[in-house]
Parts: C-alpha cells; sequence; structure tokens
C-alpha cells in the first residue's frame, strides 16, 4: 500500500511539472509555479548615479596590469587590478561617494569585450559601507553597456539589478577615462 502511494504521489507531481512547464528552445526551460510571497518582506528599487576614474597613468594610477600575455592576439588575456574613485560629478575633484575594486580581463578573440568583476564600495551618506557586486561581460568599445548587478552587502544585501554604463569620451584622456555609471538596484 505505502508504494501504491508513493508512487501515487511522484506521478502525480510529475504531471503536474509537466503542465507547468514550457521549453523557450534547445538550451532553456521555465516553469509558471507560483512560489508564496511573504507580503512582510516588501522590497526596495534604489536607483545610483556617479561617475567612475580610470587613473591609466601618472604618480598615482588606480589600475595596474596583473597578467601580460604577450604573445596573444589584441591583448586576448591581459588581466587589470583597479581601485577606481567614485565621484558624484564627472570631475575627479567633486565629492567622493566611494570606490569601485576589482579586476577585469580582455576576455573576447573578436573584440574589446572586458570580463569584469566589481565591488562598489560606498562611503558617503546612507549607503557608506555598503556594497554592490557587478559580475559580467563590458563590451568598452560601445559608448553605452548594460551590466549585471548580481549581489551586495549591508543595505544591499540580497541587491540584484543592472548597471547602464556610458563612456564620457568627450572628457577623457589617455591618462584618465570617466564613466558615467546609472545602477537600478532591487533590495530588501
Amino acid at each position: 500500500m505505502a508504494s501504491t502511494l508513493r508512487f501515487f504521489f511522484l506521478f502525480t507531481l510529475t504531471l503536474i511539472f509537466a503542465h507547468f512547464s514550457t521549453t523557450n528552445g534547445s538550451f532553456s526551460e521555465q516553469s509558471n509555479i507560483m512560489l508564496p510571497t511573504n507580503q512582510q518582506n516588501t522590497e526596495k528599487l534604489t536607483h545610483l548615479h556617479f561617475f567612475y576614474h580610470d587613473i591609466l597613468e601618472g604618480k598615482k594610477p588606480t589600475v595596474v596590469q596583473i597578467i601580460d600575455p604577450s604573445n596573444s592576439a589584441n591583448g586576448f588575456g591581459a588581466t587589470y587590478m583597479m581601485d577606481n574613485l567614485l565621484t558624484e560629478e564627472q570631475e575627479l575633484t567633486s565629492k567622493k561617494v566611494g570606490r569601485a575594486q576589482g579586476l577585469f580581463g580582455l576576455a573576447s578573440l573578436e573584440d574589446r569585450g572586458l570580463v569584469m568583476l566589481i565591488n562598489l564600495a560606498f562611503t558617503e551618506g546612507e549607503f557608506a559601507g555598503s556594497t554592490l557586486s557587478m559580475l559580467g561581460r563590458n563590451p568598452v568599445q560601445d559608448t553605452v553597456r548594460e551590466l549585471p548587478i548580481v549581489g551586495g552587502t549591508g543595505v544591499f544585501r540580497f541587491a540584484r539589478g543592472y548597471a547602464i554604463a556610458k563612456s564620457i569620451w568627450e572628457i577623457s584622456t589617455s591618462e584618465h577615462f570617466v564613466v558615467e555609471y546609472d545602477v537600478t538596484v532591487s533590495h530588501p
């Protein structure tokens, strides 16, 4: 009797899953099962706007190369460590709001696509002491790019969202590259 009930239970679950499951192409599967939500756990949507400063040359560079694959095409494999300043405005002398700390490497044989792992560590205002983690592909030859926010700490614990990066070509130089960031995250 117990084995019959177990079989019936597994068979029913299989039918339910098959009923709610759909296939979206050859590499993905999506289930339409509703998960219970807790009304007390509402999430906030936060938008951040700041400027990122790569100091590539001079007395105090904020980006250093840590791997130099001198025999690769297009610099493929070159890897860099960074500790870049984040400011409220485009000017390097404007109010400091945090640091972008992490690494990036040239990960494409065909274009200037970087793989980036950056922690945005905030030092000012209500987000001081909190971080956001950004991990993804950054095609730096494009003026505007989108990167995923995959987590965070402090106020941003369990954060998820996206960052829009826009190169500010008109004020950037070979020594100082400026990127405008608009970040939107959902978090508890």
